[in-house]
């Protein structure tokens, strides 16, 4: 027994000194310089390229099992600009023989030294990375097929790994697209990695250039552990970009290949989106009316998620002067199924609107308007949003839009079944208050609205002023409208808008006609008083708009308004459809000039207007038979009084001046005072 062991450990330790001895003598005795052409055919045949490289080469086999190339270069097909796809000045890679015995891997080397991509994509939309190696792919498929049905889960076949230098130096990709003109360029790429190995986290240094302007990533991941894609890795890394943006990364990911489990803190310090696409050379994509918006973003939040679902907690997101409290949770991506819940302190969207057109309005009307022969408009694909499902809040401390402001907004919106709701929809605005509930019901190809709506105490005369930069109203507005429609295009939603409401103003005035100042201007036009040079302004205490709509047919029964000198009601029938009027108003000039909240019923002369025509166009004119017709007194004392004056005023005047205030009077409304 002793004999063959001691026979074993001599032709064992025989076979050891001739593979040493191999590992030392074979580089020495072989010119490895004539196998050169072979390697550089079958890399050829493998990838359908041209592939050479120098004759500088260096093969060892012991205690390093290692080779070096120089000069590597794999070409472009027939037709693009440069020769060469890939090239390489050096490439070197060593690693320990004895411990490979035992499943270790030790490499003491891996360079690749000053590598250059050139990709470049023709007009015709062909790219030079197409078909490398297709032939290949193909039968290799059919391999991988049958390994596939043989492989286990079992991790690495490894049981260590260690790497003391891995870098990539001087590298340098290029991008062309011949199509679109675009070229982009990534050069001064360097990449190292630090004690790389399966159970410490590798340190990971990379920096480059992005058209001249420098990017860095510094930072650790792993261990990545014996079975790769499973189990935890560590994450912790600090990206600088362009020299505009710092984004910091730190979290785990868990099972990467079964379940892709991650939890991420992501954290951008201040940015601005507007120097950001300046260094990459592209047109900023919005126009905004504020050219310095957009100038400051920031971004932390905590995204946690799998495959099948996502969330997004803690989040903050700052945007110029405004600031954005968030968090949101997607499941079901197919459909999707979202919650979320979005909290903004104060923001301005006027800033962020395009700026107006320099345009001429008029001639854009002219140019936009679409023709007879012009297709009809597609119709929208309602299918996404039936599968929504969705329960979201956002509320707003202050909000401007379109110069009005809004304050304390609470929304709710939920979206199910092809349903969507938005109640409560609530906010305060100009010392008042609105509360409303939309809802859109898409089942259907034509959508169905409804709109509630119910508005105390606003007062609408700074409203319209901020909003529409007009005067035309004042007072405090009461509304309680509640309305429902079908369809998308204006047309229809006429054709179909049912519904009712009421509108109360109270203690407040039309802007720009004045009642009472006509009757204060007719004396001075007789030569009897001055003329009133203050803006025109009809006082109301209250003035009602109650309305009924049934599909698109506005009736207006009801309309009144009390004021000084006057009392108006109104009746008659909007058309949406057609665009037509139909309106009659009764105003009653009555025998005083008492301020608003007088609402004794008096007598007086009743002047009926009617408003008919189309809405481009519409007809006003006296209805003076109705009037004539109506049977209705007229006090023409009273009419007297406010013209002319008081009676003592009267006995002031001469004969020869009442004959002529009668006869103009006469002239004015002839046959009504003889």
């Amino acid at each position: 027994m002793k004999n063959i062991l001691k026979w074993l450990v001599i032709i064992g330790g025989g076979f050891l000194v001739l593979i040493i001895a191999a590992a030392f003598i074979i580089p020495k005795f072989i010119d490895i310089h004539k196998y050169k052409p072979v390697m550089e055919q079958k890399v050829a045949e493998a990838t359908g390229r041209s592939f050479t490289f120098g004759d500088d080469m260096d093969v060892s086999v012991f205690p390093w099992v290692g080779i070096k190339l120089t000069d590597l270069h794999l070409g472009n097909p027939a037709g693009y600009k440069e020769k060469d796809m890939v090239s390489v000045k050096n490439f070197e890679v060593r690693l320990k023989v004895m411990p490979l015995l035992s499943k270790r891997i030790e490499v003491k080397t891996f360079v690749l030294d000053s590598p250059r991509i050139y990709l470049e994509t023709l007009k015709n939309g062909t790219a030079n990375w197409q078909g490398i190696g297709a032939k290949q792919e193909k039968k290799d498929t059919r391999a991988d097929s049958k390994k596939a049905k043989t492989s286990d889960s079992r991790g690495l076949p490894i049981e260590a790994l260690q790497v003391a230098s891995f870098s990539i130096t001087n590298g340098q990709m290029i991008y062309v697209d011949q199509k679109t003109n675009v070229k982009k360029e990534i050069s001064d790429l360097n990449l190292k990695l630090e004690d790389i190995s399966l159970e410490k986290p590798v340190g990971i240094s990379f920096k480059a250039k992005i058209d001249g302007k420098p990017v860095t990533l510094e930072g650790t991941a792993g261990p990545i552990g014996k079975e790769p894609g499973k189990g935890t890795i560590a994450l912790d890394f600090v990206l600088k970009a362009l020299e505009v943006l710092d984004v910091k990364l730190k979290g785990t990911l868990t099972d990467p290949i079964v379940s892709q489990t991650f939890d991420l803190e992501v954290e951008t310090a201040s940015f601005s989106p507007r120097k950001l696409l300046a260094a990459l050379h592209q047109e900023f994509p919005v126009q905004t009316k504020d050219p310095k918006v957009l100038d400051a973003v920031s971004l932390k939040t905590r995204i946690k998620g799998n495959s099948n679902s996502i969330s997004f907690s803690d989040g903050v997101l700052v945007l110029d002067d405004s600031k954005l409290i968030f968090s949101a949770f997607a499941k079901e991506f197919a459909k999707p199924n979202l919650t979320f819940d979005l909290q903004l302190d104060d923001i301005d969207l006027d800033r962020y609107l395009p700026a107006p057109p320099e345009k001429d309005q008029t001639q854009k009307t002219e140019e936009t308007t679409p023709g007879k022969n012009e297709p009809a408009k597609k119709k929208t694909d309602y299918g996404p949003l039936r599968k929504l499902v969705l329960d979201g809040n956002v509320t707003v401390g202050k909000l401007k839009a379109h110069g009005a402001r809004v304050e304390n907004m609470v929304v709710h919106i939920l979206a199910k079944n092809g349903i969507i709701t938005i109640d409560p929809l609530g906010l305060n605005l100009y010392q008042g208050s609105v509360a409303s509930k939309i809802e859109l019901n898409v089942q259907k190809d034509d959508p169905q609205t409804k709109v509630t709506l119910d508005a105390g105490g606003i007062q609408v005369g700074p409203l319209m002023k901020d909003a529409m930069q007009k005067e035309l109203i004042e007072g405090a507005l009461k509304a309680n409208i509640r309305l429902s429609m079908t369809g998308e295009a204006p047309d229809m939603i006429k054709q179909t808008l049912t519904g009712q409401g009421d509108l109360l103003f109270e203690d407040g005035a039309i802007v720009g006609f004045d009642l009472a100042g006509m009757v204060r201007n007719a004396k001075a036009s007789f030569g009897m008083g001055e003329q009133v040079t203050q803006k025109p302004r009809t006082d109301f205490a209250e003035l009602k708009i109650p309305f009924t709509s049934e599909s698109g047919l506005v009736n207006t029964n009801g309309t009144s308004m009390q004021s000084p000198l006057i009392r108006v009601m109104a009746t008659g029938t909007v058309n949406l459809v057609k665009e037509l009027l139909d309106l009659r108003v009764d105003p009653k000039f009555v025998a005083t000039l008492k301020g608003q909240g007088d609402t004794e019923q008096r007598s007086g002369l009743m002047v009926p207007v009617l408003i008919t025509g189309s809405f481009s166009s519409p007809k006003i004119r006296p209805d003076l038979k109705g009037m004539i017709g109506s049977g209705t007194a007229i006090d023409v004392e009273g009419l007297k009084q406010q013209v002319l004056g008081t009676k003592t005023d009267q006995k002031e005047k001469t004969e020869s001046a009442k004959e002529d205030v009668k006869k103009k009077i006469k002239g004015l409304l002839p046959g009504l005072i003889k």
